[in-house]
């Protein structure tokens, strides 16, 4: 795919959605980390609903830990791996005030130091709680990526790389939430909408699936 090609979709996509953003639901960096973190293999669905019931109870690294996990246990429940998880927030809480006074770091570094934090959550945070320009590569961008030809790679790693690379500057802050909200809802894993896709013109996937009648 050319420059012209890419810089045609990210325009198109900034028009539809000038101001993209996570679904997720939160109101610092620390909710916003604890989101992420319960969102791995959960749907942001299910982790909003638990988190509207956890947050007004505990939204700092100091009353989350204060819960232990056996406290957190039933807030996240419902949400899958929630033993893990709930083991993973509690220390990722104990280590964010013996080392960052409680507060979330903003370097890379610092934030996949804590449990359960990957590169990928540690690039949401960096992009939505600090506006760096990350690129948090998950199975919708490493679908999207390689269907339309935007960014082809063999690995997640190889993706955000290229991403990186070829996005232009001025849409890179925001190409993270438009490339996800475009592989959740439009470009999806089974019978992609091609006809009801913002960018089909410029996609190199050569969809098979009929218009709808009416469409």
């Amino acid at each position: 795919m050319n420059a012209l090609k890419r810089r045609e979709i990210f325009t198109r996509f900034r028009t539809a959605n000038p101001q993209p953003t996570t679904e997720l639901e939160y109101s610092s960096p620390f909710e916003l980390l604890i989101a992420v973190i319960l969102s791995a293999q959960a749907t942001d669905v299910s982790v909003n609903k638990a988190t509207r019931i956890l947050f007004p109870v505990a939204n700092t690294a100091q009353s989350m830990y204060a819960l232990g996990v056996d406290g957190l246990v039933p807030y996240i429940q419902t949400i899958g791996l929630y033993r893990t998880k709930a083991k993973n927030v509690i220390e990722t809480c104990r280590l964010l005030l013996a080392e960052h006074n409680g507060e979330v770091p903003c370097t890379r570094e610092a934030l996949q130091a804590l449990p359960g934090v990957g590169r990928k959550t540690a690039s949401v945070v960096l992009n939505t709680a600090f506006g760096q320009p990350t690129m948090a590569v998950d199975t919708h961008i490493f679908r999207v990526s390689n269907r339309t030809g935007l960014a082809p790679g063999k690995n997640v790693v190889e993706v955000e790389q290229k991403l990186l690379k070829v996005i232009p500057k001025e849409f890179i802050h925001d190409a993270h939430h438009w490339l996800i909200l475009h592989g959740r809802y439009t470009c999806t894993a089974r019978n992609p909408q091609c006809w009801n896709c913002l960018i089909t013109d410029l996609c190199d996937y050569k969809s098979k699936t009929p218009t709808p009648k009416g469409a």
